[in-house]
């Protein structure tokens, strides 16, 4: 039986904590209200912040897409309090757009970012190949799949389906640094709307991406004591996708010192286009051995 917590359909919860209530109220900012989902940590998931962030501001803009975000988190967030998101239009352009978007619990602060947007236009196209990896069904019978409960400490129900690519089914990924790559899709179909796969897939990118400067190091989700948060998160939209088909995210770690970790992603569809880039620095503790 489904509660307050932890509702029977996960999808129907995703999309509700990314419509955002508008105020009304606009001052020098349009201000919206949104809510979030449970957590076992009690903090909200960064990654529900980052799309709430691009719902606002996708609200104060008429016909450009975002191409690109921004933004730090600043001090963690409470699930059980509502928040606040101030959008300040700081640029419109004939082709740009700009956004500064802050998020306030108690009139404080949670994340801040700048969110880009940009009117379609043709220009010159290239891009990175996929790795050569199996398809998600192919591994179903190779690997565990994973709905991200425990090691991303991410509530029961979870409205994403991933299945990471085991080592062994990595022949050419990654060469050098330290990598993963998990096949991810929202568990159910979606609405049409390109706007809402989009937020979707800001949603998404907050998972998996860290785990390279664990893995680096040898480190573990499991592992007793370590602590990790995200500090900065940056996403560009290259090609638009649906987040309720397959998405190949496939990530790595560049350097793991001082406490803090980089890490940077990027998302195919399963034809090997490559819709976004993210990035990401985490700190990361752990025990002193000994």
């Amino acid at each position: 039986m489904a509660d307050d917590q932890y509702p029977e359909d996960p999808i129907a919860m995703m999309t509700g904590v990314l419509t955002l209530d508008p105020t009304g109220a606009r001052t020098s900012e349009d201000i919206f209200v949104g809510r979030s989902h449970p957590m076992p940590t009690g903090r909200v998931y960064g990654g529900q912040v980052v799309a709430q962030c691009v719902a606002a501001a996708l609200q104060t803009i008429d016909d450009q897409l975002p191409h690109s975000l921004h933004g730090y988190f600043l001090r963690p967030g409470d699930f059980t309090l509502p928040i606040t998101f101030g959008v300040d239009r700081i640029h419109d352009g004939r082709s740009f757009a700009r956004r500064r978007v802050q998020a306030y619990q108690n009139g404080t602060p949670i994340f801040s970012g700048i969110i880009s947007f940009q009117r379609e236009e043709d220009g010159l196209a290239h891009q990175v190949a996929m790795p050569d990896v199996p398809g998600p069904e192919e591994l179903v019978g190779l690997a565990k799949r994973n709905d991200l409960r425990d090691r991303f400490r991410v509530l029961r129900a979870n409205p994403i389906e991933a299945i990471t690519v085991p080592p062994e089914a990595l022949p050419h990924y990654p060469a050098q640094p330290p990598g993963r790559a998990t096949w991810m899709r929202v568990k159910k179909r979606l609405p049409d709307d390109p706007d809402l796969h989009r937020i979707t897939l800001a949603y998404m990118s907050d998972f998996t991406v860290q785990e390279p400067s664990l893995s680096a190091n040898g480190v573990s989700w499991y592992d007793e004591g370590v602590k990790s948060a995200s500090l900065d998160h940056a996403i560009w939209w290259h090609r638009f996708a649906r987040t309720d088909e397959w998405l190949l995210y496939v990530s790595e770690s560049a350097s793991t010192q001082g406490g803090r970790g980089l890490n940077s992603g990027r998302l195919f569809t399963r034809e090997g286009v490559l819709v976004a880039s993210t990035a990401q620095e985490v700190m990361l503790r752990v025990p002193r051995q000994g």
